[in-house]
């Protein structure tokens, strides 16, 4: 098994994650392409020391971008929205 800390690369702040996590008590990380759910979950649960209760896994397709009369491409990369049990809080978001 990998390092856990190589799994969760970092986490994701949006509006949108921000008003998914006050309402279903979910977060989101960028995540390594190559894990799995099963391996996100516990790299969360080691990690942040919490209890999950369901990985969502989305692949995000890199965006073509261009600089004057070159073409290139952002890379590939993997979401994980992580949904935590009931009555579990991360102070990963919290501001001071």
């Amino acid at each position: 098994m990998r390092d856990p800390h190589d799994i969760l690369i970092r986490p994701l702040l949006t509006e949108k994650l921000t008003g998914l996590r006050e309402a279903q008590n979910c977060v989101a990380f960028e995540v390594d392409r190559r894990a799995s759910r099963i391996q996100i979950r516990r790299a969360v649960e080691q990690v942040l020391k919490v209890k999950v209760d369901a990985v969502r896994v989305i692949n995000v397709k890199g965006k073509q971008k261009r600089q004057g009369r070159y073409m290139g491409w952002r890379p590939d990369w993997k979401k994980a929205l992580v949904t935590l049990k009931e009555g579990e809080k991360l102070d990963l978001y919290e501001s001071a």
